[in-house]
């Protein structure tokens, strides 16, 4: 299938694996990548600009596909080293950068000289549209339903992908809720060159994450998830368990008082404990609505032949047949 995505990215199929916490390392990047879509490393899980240039290197050693890292901008005093790993990126020869937070426009300039395209996560028409101002390549446009920070709008895909197509100019993907054919097929008729997956892509073989975790995922529906910290405005989509109870306990009970450091225990700092020693109830993590969806645990792999296959199936057959009729 051929997209302005794939030819953005020079990839075959037009499915991106987002960066993810404690998830996007080089082993799930290079599974993906080599399955023909755009595998991401995500940065900031790295502790340094060295270690990320390493396992830019440890990817590189395991796909000769491209693939790209993601680079989170966030509003905190003691900043990563942003300058650091911008030039590990350049370095390391990545071609695709996937931004998402604040404004990257700071960036933008040293990532396009070294011929890095850049695809910025928006939830919203507006912040799309600043993104192709400032002269992002592509934007990955999140849906309400999606697993992390959907934003504060609370636009569902069925509206906001459509509204994007009448607004941008550069191509954008779908993310949030995505999970097999049929979410490529209907991306594709609302307007989007693609999709972005993220809790799809950690139910799979290769995902570097502990067994609960995966297990975890195909046992929910899409009513296990809940949004916390929506009192500070940095709503977070996340898989319910018993820290996250206590979250919103804490948020009730504060009311409009509630402070960041109320609820720290559970939100900050767990992703390790979760991610890597299977402990689900310790804190609150990032999960989609979209595990609803996801059944099985496949490889890479297979799990994009097949959404290939049923996309390909659903427009020649049922549509075609319609019609036809």
């Amino acid at each position: 299938m051929k997209t302005r995505i794939t030819e953005l990215f020079g990839i075959e199929h037009p499915i991106i694996q987002g960066g993810m916490h404690y998830v996007g390392f080089a082993e799930l990047a290079a599974a993906v990548s080599n399955a023909g879509g755009l595998g991401i490393i995500t940065a900031l899980t790295q502790p340094s600009a060295e270690a990320l240039a390493e396992e830019i290197a440890k990817c590189r050693e395991m796909t000769d596909k491209p693939f790209g890292v993601n680079l989170t901008f966030l509003p905190v005093v003691n900043s990563p080293d942003y300058p650091g790993m911008v030039k590990a990126i350049i370095e390391g020869g990545v071609k695709a950068v996937e931004t998402a937070g604040n404004n990257p426009v700071q960036v933008l300039p040293a990532l396009h000289e070294a011929g890095i395209k850049v695809i910025h996560k928006c939830t919203s028409v507006r912040h799309a549209l600043k993104a192709q101002s400032i002269g992002c390549d592509a934007v990955s446009v999140d849906g309400f339903e999606c697993g992390g920070h959907p934003g504060e709008d609370d636009i569902p895909n069925m509206i906001l992908l459509p509204r994007a197509a009448d607004e941008l100019d550069i191509p954008f993907v779908s993310s949030g809720g995505q999970a097999d054919g049929r979410s490529l097929v209907a991306s594709l008729a609302m307007g989007a060159e693609g999709m972005n997956m993220g809790t799809r892509f950690i139910a799979t073989k290769e995902a570097p994450v502990h067994q609960n975790v995966k297990d975890a995922i195909v046992a929910a529906s899409e009513l296990d998830t809940r949004l916390v910290m929506r009192p500070l405005r940095n709503t977070e989509r996340v898989l319910n368990n018993p820290a996250v109870e206590r979250v919103l306990e804490i948020e009730k009970e504060k009311g409009a008082d509630l402070q960041f450091t109320d609820i720290i225990e559970q939100v900050a700092g767990v992703y390790p404990k979760i991610m890597k020693e299977g402990d689900m109830d310790i804190g609150a993590w990032s999960c989609g609505m979209v595990a609803g969806l996801i059944n099985d645990i496949p490889t890479c792999q297979e799990l994009i032949d097949r959404i290939m296959a049923e996309a390909e199936a659903i427009v020649r057959e049922r549509l075609e047949g319609f019609l036809a009729a």
